[in-house]
């Protein structure tokens, strides 16, 4: 089994944070794994991108061809769409539904979000309202992760959560529990 995924999203949104989750789950798993990372001016709300590779048998390249990613994962509808040649034909888009307006000419949002919508296989959610009102104001990120832990299918649910616990480890308790609720949303939300 093999998984590809892309991750994207801007400067500062927590990308990185999601490849470090899912790169951490693969490795105690015991799946192969492939990173290239394409930081940008992320420091100053630049495009942020990640291809992860994760498979059960040895992985040879750390990019994904255009075609065939399985999975989008982006905290940004912009950024999501920016990807799309890269899905292959039954690939899934998870993603923020409000945009992070960085640019002085951001397209139409109306426009982005009817776009996303003609996809097949998106699911589209405003992460950021969803943890500002569970007074998670710095887990979006984690609440997308959340949404997208159904689409992984190469890593459960429950390995993501023991990641999280890991990852955040070094921060505190409080700090676990904060994302772990915020994942427990972001997996709730989407059927």
């Amino acid at each position: 089994m093999k998984k590809d995924i892309i991750l994207a999203g801007v400067g500062g949104q927590g990308i990185l944070t999601i490849a470090t989750i899912i790169g951490d789950a693969a490795a105690v798993a015991g799946l192969s794994l492939k990173q290239a990372e394409v930081h940008g001016m992320s420091q100053r709300g630049g495009d942020v991108q990640s291809n992860l590779r994760l498979s059960t048998e040895v992985i040879y390249s750390d990019l994904i061809k255009q075609g065939s990613a399985d999975l989008i994962i982006s905290m940004e509808p912009m950024e999501a769409l920016r990807y799309v040649r890269y899905l292959n034909e039954n690939g899934s888009i998870i993603t923020s539904s409000h945009p992070f307006k960085n640019i002085p000419n951001y397209p139409n949002e109306e426009d982005i979000i009817a776009e996303l919508q003609s996809l097949p296989h998106t699911v589209s959610l405003p992460i950021d309202d969803i943890a500002k009102a569970n007074s998670l104001p710095k887990s979006a990120n984690i609440i997308l992760l959340g949404m997208a832990a159904k689409f992984i299918e190469i890593l459960s649910p429950e390995q993501l959560r023991e990641s999280i616990a890991r990852v955040f480890a070094i921060k505190g308790e409080e700090v676990v529990k904060a994302n772990l609720a915020a994942f427990d949303l972001g997996l709730a939300a989407v059927k």
